[in-house]
């Protein structure tokens, strides 16, 4: 999967399906699941490192997941899904350079082939355009920004005709400053339908109505086991019941070497 290739699924009408990834188990996972692009999200810091925000996610935990995820990957590189990471807070917001050089070392050291950053402000812009120039997709991300969290809170944005008129106003600075997809985060439904034919890259929603180009997921809450869910994202199964019953199984065993009779592990298939 390739950046143009989203490009050309809006075109075609064509949903596009994102989730997440953190290590080589759950890329194995949504590999399997037929997900267009895997997405390492520095929603990480929350959801596997136990952070209440992304901020304290650094630059060496990214590419540590980063790498984690491309390894999991069963399929020939050609046929993998498309791998998006997240810069971290900080590794951009600085300069031009230092976000260079942030990417760069994402995407040497990992099959990922493109980066994503929130926001639309001036710099940031520059940041985009600049990292393009140097052969590095970028993906834009607007509406709730979980990086601005102290100054925008995890609420829902873009509610009155200001922020309404920005937001259309930042898609398009975005779209002309090369990106080649944005993701819209908790936003009114009529304002990312309106915006998804205000420009012509990829609007990926999450919290954003069932109007876009395609929709954005972290994995843990699609399963049901993340510990705090998002209102805008129902769980399709129960999976933390299902994982603590099972260890409970185990656990309250009376032979804990006990093996499922029914199941022979020499004989366990793989999704490959």
């Amino acid at each position: 999967m390739q950046t143009t290739d989203l490009v050309r699924f809006k075109k075609l009408g064509k949903q596009i399906t994102v989730l997440t990834a953190w290590d080589a188990i759950s890329s194995s996972i949504v590999e399997a699941a037929g997900a267009d692009v895997v997405l390492v999200g520095d929603s990480l810091g929350m959801v596997v490192l136990g952070h209440s925000t992304t901020l304290p996610v650094t630059l060496d935990q990214m590419l540590h997941h980063t790498k984690a995820v491309c390894r999991g990957f069963c399929r020939p590189l050609s046929k993998q899904p498309l791998v998006v990471c997240d810069l971290p807070f900080l590794s951009y917001q600085c300069g031009e350079d230092k976000a260079v050089e942030a990417a760069g070392t994402l995407l040497k050291n990992s099959t990922a082939s493109a980066v994503k950053l929130e926001g639309a402000e001036p710099e940031t812009l520059l940041v985009i355009k600049r990292l393009i120039r140097m052969g590095i997709p970028v993906m834009g991300h607007l509406g709730l920004t979980p990086q601005s969290v102290h100054q925008l809170g995890y609420k829902s944005q873009a509610r009155d005709k200001d922020s309404q008129e920005k937001i259309f106003k930042d898609s398009k600075m975005l779209q002309e400053s090369g990106c080649f997809a944005i993701v819209l985060e908790h936003i009114p439904a009529e304002i990312a339908s309106r915006l998804k034919k205000h420009i012509d890259i990829p609007v990926i929603g999450i919290g954003a109505g069932s109007d876009c180009d395609g929709q954005v997921r972290v994995t843990a809450d699609i399963l049901g086991l993340s510990i705090a869910q998002p209102p805008f994202a129902k769980p399709l199964l129960a999976g933390r019941e299902l994982c603590i019953n099972a260890l409970k199984e185990w656990i309250n065993s009376t032979d804990l070497d006990q093996v499922n009779p029914t199941t022979k592990t020499s004989e366990s298939k793989s999704d490959c």
